[in-house]
């Protein structure tokens, strides 16, 4: 067995992560590359389109990178089980205490049209939490990567989410729905533009662009696995309106309203976001 390729089945140590981790990141710019030879900037993709029965477009790259990062992983990982969204999931991996978790391409409708604000999101689920991961934004020319007790980092960079002393005056990524009452509210905040790609839009809190991201329920596994250690890494923190931490390789792959901010606002976040979303 090759060390350098293949984590263990006990670990993974830091050790190993942080052997694993560059070699995520590779694949990961790879799939990004093959995506990038359907995209067109500011034009409609030259993949071929189809819809699924939500009406949600997917496209000829979402396979072709699902399937090369399938077997890129049954390489790096196999003793992973795996998860994306372009895949037909099975129970089988309930029973694995690994997971891959992948999206593509999250962000498909801005990839079809030219928009660059998409992302190749891929995660290494041990005992249910994230402890790698990477956000590549090809398009942008920018990649996201973390791993636990490791660090999260932007093209090389360190990152470090900035914390705030009060969320007055706080940048909020926010619903449509949310947006006109937190927009009106007398403590200030000043309401961004919604990245299409979920996954981006979490990465920012950890780049410090945005200081809170709230997104509606319905968000899924694969959207977010891989900026949830990104986040933690950088000194933020995801939630549901519970407010602890998510755990994943569930049944039900469904997220409630997530809440992303950094732990200097978090709680004030979580607290104004679930308010907000119930009209008060």
């Amino acid at each position: 067995m090759r060390r350098d390729l293949v984590l263990s089945m006990m670990g993974p140590s830091q050790e190993e992560l942080a052997a694993f981790l560059p070699q995520l990141e590779s694949v990961t710019r790879r799939a990004g590359d093959i995506a990038m030879s359907y995209f067109r900037p500011g034009q409609r993709t030259s993949a071929k389109v189809s819809y699924k029965g939500g009406g949600s477009p997917v496209t000829e790259a979402d396979f072709a990178v699902d399937r090369f990062l399938y077997d890129e992983m049954a390489r790096l990982a196999p003793e992973a089980a795996w998860l994306s969204e372009e895949t037909v999931d099975t129970a089988e991996r309930l029973s694995r205490e690994r997971l891959i978790v992948l999206d593509p391409i999250d962000g498909t409708h801005a990839f079809t049209r030219g928009d660059d604000r998409w992302s190749v999101s891929i995660a290494l689920v041990a005992k249910g939490r994230p402890v790698a991961g990477v956000i590549h934004a090809p398009a942008l020319g920018e990649t996201y990567v973390g791993g636990r007790g490791l660090g999260a980092f932007l093209n090389g960079a360190r990152l470090f989410a900035p914390q705030r002393a009060e969320i007055a005056g706080a940048s909020f990524v926010a619903p449509r729905a949310m947006q006109e009452r937190l927009a009106a509210s007398p403590q200030g905040f000043v309401m961004a533009p919604r990245t299409p790609s979920l996954a981006l839009r979490l990465a920012d809190i950890a780049s410090g662009r945005h200081d809170v991201v709230v997104a509606g329920p319905n968000a899924r596994d694969w959207d977010i696995a891989a900026a949830d250690i990104l986040l933690a890494e950088a000194g933020a923190r995801l939630s549901e309106p519970e407010g602890v931490a998510l755990t994943y390789n569930r049944v039900s792959l469904a997220r409630d309203m997530l809440i992303a901010a950094p732990t200097s606002l978090f709680d004030e976040s979580l607290a104004l976001a679930r308010d907000v979303s119930k009209g008060k």
